[in-house]
């Protein structure tokens, strides 16, 4: 243990280990146990401690349920009990060194996930020159209860604190607290979205990354009670934050989960309303005072202007919905039609995207309809709104065809993420991206992270509403003008 790395953060001393030829500091607590009186609301600094600490191992996750069956084996959860769930994760190629840094905010919608799962692991940003650091947040109504008091969207809050913490002690581990590129998929990337416009944020970045998921997925007050409505009334208590705080977690955590669950597998619209679209009860309140406006709207009129963005999908987001629960092949034409229409699609629409595929089925055709509704489009909204902003957006599309589910998983939501952190190497990724995974895609797709995260520039042209320019991402990076253009401009006025 002599030799381990020891650094000095504001609470006290670290002891690390290695990891895979990186320097890894695990379980840091950058704010207090979020429990007791603190239960629900916004978080506090950790404290100091006397000694040196061991932070050799990953830290408690924040609680959660599991996550909807369908997914259970495409998606490793990491739990781990504990109170001081609010810790944070840190590789490094030199504590002694200057190097850019990576903030990573899991997914999992607003539900799952934590900073220490397989694939995230960020030995191999630290040996690209990059300090990596991953972070856990409260999730479902620990942190995103919203009944309609003084307090609001305490997970947003927690993302806040560990990008303050990142940028008071960041300087210990190797890192640049002036280079900070805050990324995140999914829910980690709606919050990405979601930071950009929020004032409390502001400064604390330098640049972003949005994978799959951008600033539509945020929800007004009255929806936010209405699902603290849906809570209160499953846990038998009024619906107010201190009635369902005075319950005990575990209890709530399996409600929100059977809420979500509920929404995601079989949403009634009369119940759910919007929700019924979005499929998440639990995510960012626009309140005005954390999240002062719409994120997009704020965007729009110059919110994160000055940092450069990096955002995108994959090219198939849609099938990680309907293919592991083998809806996929059961979808028909009759199915089709009226989710199309729910979701702003005419007749005429849905043969733009059949003539594009003329072999395939009609959950085919609602996977790809899925996938611009709730990725790709809202992405493109968001590169769109800052075309006029002091720093560049790139857009991208992650194109691998995961063969995992025999050959029918493709380019599904979240397949990028090991290539990203260059971890195909770990047992638990091969689920979702098949057995044989090729290391040239991973190659390619981490080191264009790698080129934003310490240039500035991913390697091609940025977005712009004339020649929107695409890299389209595989196992090499292709830059293409306006791909799949006639099936963009059906959701002008719609999405």
């Amino acid at each position: 243990m002599s030799s381990a790395p020891v650094v000095r953060v504001q609470q006290g001393e670290l002891r690390g280990t290695t990891d895979r030829g990186a320097l890894a500091f695990l379980g840091v607590p950058f704010a207090a146990p979020p429990f007791g009186a603190d239960r629900m609301r916004a978080p506090r600094p950790a404290a100091a401690w006397e000694g040196v600490r061991d932070a050799t191992q990953f830290g408690p996750t924040s609680p959660k349920g599991p996550y909807p069956p369908q997914y259970r084996s495409l998606f490793t959860e990491v739990d781990i009990p504990g109170e001081d769930c609010l810790n944070l994760n840190v590789w490094t190629p030199d504590t002694a060194g200057s190097a850019p840094v990576l903030v990573w905010i899991h997914g999992g919608s607003f539900m799952n996930g934590s900073g220490s799962v397989a694939a995230y692991n960020g030995a191999a940003f630290a040996r690209d020159g990059v300090v990596c650091v991953t972070i856990n947040y409260r999730l479902g109504a620990e942190g995103f209860l919203h009944t309609g008091d003084d307090v609001a969207n305490p997970g947003l809050l927690d993302q806040v604190a560990a990008l303050t913490w990142v940028r008071d002690n960041i300087a210990a581990f190797g890192g640049d607290a002036g280079r900070v590129t805050v990324a995140g998929e999914s829910a980690g990337a709606m919050s990405v979205t979601t930071l950009l416009s929020m004032p409390a944020a502001s400064g604390l970045f330098q640049q972003a990354i949005a994978q799959s998921g951008a600033a539509a997925h945020t929800m007004g007050p009255d929806d936010g009670r209405r699902v603290a409505g849906f809570l209160a009334e499953a846990l038998g208590v009024e619906p107010s934050r201190e009635a369902i705080a005075a319950v005990p977690v575990e209890r709530v955590t399996a409600a929100a989960s059977a809420l979500t669950e509920e929404v995601q597998t079989a949403p009634d619209p009369q119940k759910w309303g919007a929700l019924a679209m979005s499929l998440l009860p639990f995510m960012p309140t626009v309140d005005g005072e954390v999240v002062p406006r719409p994120p997009l709207a704020a965007i729009a009129d110059g919110a994160g202007a000055d940092v450069p963005l990096l955002i995108g999908s994959t090219k198939d987001e849609g099938r990680l919905f309907s293919v592991p629960a083998g809806a996929i092949a059961a979808i028909d034409e009759a199915t089709l039609a009226a989710a199309a229409g729910a979701y702003g699609l005419t007749p005429e629409d849905v043969e733009v995207y059949r003539r594009n595929r003329p072999d395939a089925r009609p959950g085919d055709l609602m996977a790809a309809i899925v996938t611009d509704w709730f990725f790709r489009i809202p992405a493109l909204r968001v590169a769109e709104a800052r075309a006029g902003a002091t720093a560049p957006t790139w857009v991208y599309r992650f194109d691998f065809w995961s063969t995992s589910y025999d050959g029918e998983l493709g380019a599904c939501h979240a397949v990028e993420l090991p290539f990203a952190f260059d971890t195909l190497h770990e047992p638990s990724t091969r689920a979702l991206v098949g057995e044989a995974a090729p290391q040239a895609v991973a190659d390619t797709t981490h080191a264009t992270w790698v080129n934003f995260i310490r240039r500035g520039d991913p390697g091609w042209a940025p977005y712009d509403p004339g020649s929107r320019t695409t890299g389209l991402i595989d196992d090499k990076v292709e830059a293409v003008d306006d791909p799949a253009g006639d099936e963009r401009r059906l959701w002008e006025g719609v999405r």
